[in-house]
């Protein structure tokens, strides 16, 4: 049999982290480079080529800090050896030599490792885990892009707590930082319609859940970056990664809801590849599951589905599966069932009724849905809700001299809303 050549344990980690190729490598890396406020750097795939080769050279200090944080290991264990051997300087996760700049500072942190003791009150960890839970709680309301910059803060933070804690601190900061890690990713991909950096984000968070030793917590950060490759159409990568989220939830007691939620999950991004058929088994899988219930409840932080949100993921397929009528009944019901705190998806569901007038040549109604969204969008920006609505006035096309679709027009280019839209 033969033995695999080349830096394997580069090969391995950048596998593991999502890049299947030398080249995605090389891209995270440069794009990396410019968030860490590292200029001038670019690096190309004939550097990760030698990297990966038989005898990497070791790289220079600027690379070694992009490589640690994007991967989240140390040089050593990234299969590099030093030139001055073992005892000499070395970046590890924890460990990152300094970089200049605020963007670089939540990456620079690191989630593990240990300095010198330092002494914090034993409240340490419930007043860290405090800030934590208000951050959640302003995502509903607050505008996303006010609100990323404080989680940011408050994660690298939470990175100087972690490294600094003794149990039985450690345990609960280590949590607390992947719920804290897992809202930035979320805000970064449905809000700030920045994929990449989510993944770097909820890889963060992905390790602190393994700090914390936290199965479900590790599942849920799993599930959301099965959306990624999910909403490009990568299929076959969406799984993958929901295999990997339902094994991490069967260590653990998951409520009838988290188990729901993974169903919900694997149909958005069956819907999104184009099978609507396996998303509406999904779904209806998952209503079975809400239905018989079970002993466990869900987690705090869970605070993204409920019955309501499910109908609405069930009618937003039936929309894309050509279901009209059913689609129509379904996101009414929805719409109906939402409760407070829900206002962001209210505008996601007026969008998919809008769509199921604009599909149904009704275009007044669609209008009429469209302009409802616009008004929830108002009071709770949400980057999907908007898509929503673009999306149907791209379907109004054929209706475009209308009264009620200029007087869409009116509203979705005014000032306010332009300016919202194009700062995104």
């Amino acid at each position: 049999m033969t033995r695999p050549t080349g830096n394997v344990r580069l090969k391995a980690a950048r596998v593991a982290a999502g890049f299947n190729s030398q080249q995605d490598l090389a891209d995270a890396l440069s794009g990396h480079a410019k968030r860490m406020g590292i200029r001038g750097l670019s690096i190309g795939v004939r550097q990760v080529r030698r990297w990966e080769s038989d005898n990497p050279p070791w790289p220079q200090p600027d690379c070694q800090r992009v490589l640690v944080q994007l991967l989240g290991q140390s040089l050593e264990a990234l299969g590099f050896t030093p030139p001055w051997g073992s005892d000499g300087p070395s970046y590890g996760p924890g460990q990152s030599a300094p970089v200049p700049g605020a963007a670089a500072t939540r990456r620079s942190t690191g989630v593990t490792g240990r300095r010198t003791a330092v002494s914090h009150p034993a409240t340490v960890g419930a007043d860290f885990q405090a800030v934590t839970r208000s951050h959640r709680r302003l995502y509903w309301s607050v505008a996303p892009a006010d609100l990323h910059p404080a989680v940011e803060a408050h994660a690298t933070l939470g990175c100087a707590l972690l490294r600094d804690a003794a149990e039985p601190s450690r345990s609960v900061i280590a949590a607390a930082l992947g719920e804290t890690y897992l809202l930035a990713g979320r805000i970064e991909f449905f809000d700030l319609r920045e994929p990449g950096l989510a993944h770097e984000t909820l890889l963060l968070a992905l390790q602190a859940a393994g700090e914390a030793d936290a199965p479900l917590l590790g599942s849920a950060v799993i599930a959301h970056m099965a959306f990624i490759p999910g909403w490009v159409g990568d299929r076959d990568a969406a799984r993958e990664r929901m295999t990997a989220a339902r094994t991490y939830a069967r260590r653990t007691h998951a409520s009838a809801e988290f188990l729901a939620w993974l169903d919900a999950v694997e149909a958005e991004c069956e819907t999104r590849c184009g099978d609507t058929r396996t998303a509406l088994r999904l779904i209806g899988h998952a209503e079975d599951v809400l239905k018989d219930g079970n002993a466990h409840s869900s987690p705090e932080w869970m605070d993204w589905f409920s019955p309501a949100r499910l109908a609405a993921f069930k009618g937003n397929t039936q929309l894309l599966a050509g279901h009209l009528p059913q689609a129509r009944t379904t996101l009414l019901e929805a719409l109906e069932a939402m409760a407070p705190g829900e206002e962001k998806q209210r505008s996601v569901i007026y969008g998919d009724l809008a769509a199921v007038e604009a599909a149904s040549g009704n275009s007044e109604e669609a209008c009429s849905h469209a302009g409802q969204a616009l008004d929830q969008l108002a009071l709770t920006w949400y980057a999907t809700g908007m898509d929503r609505v673009r999306d149907v006035r791209r379907a109004l096309t054929a209706h475009q001299n209308e009264r009620c679709v200029r007087d869409l027009d009116d509203r979705l280019y005014d000032w306010s809303t332009t300016v919202s839209v194009l700062s995104r």
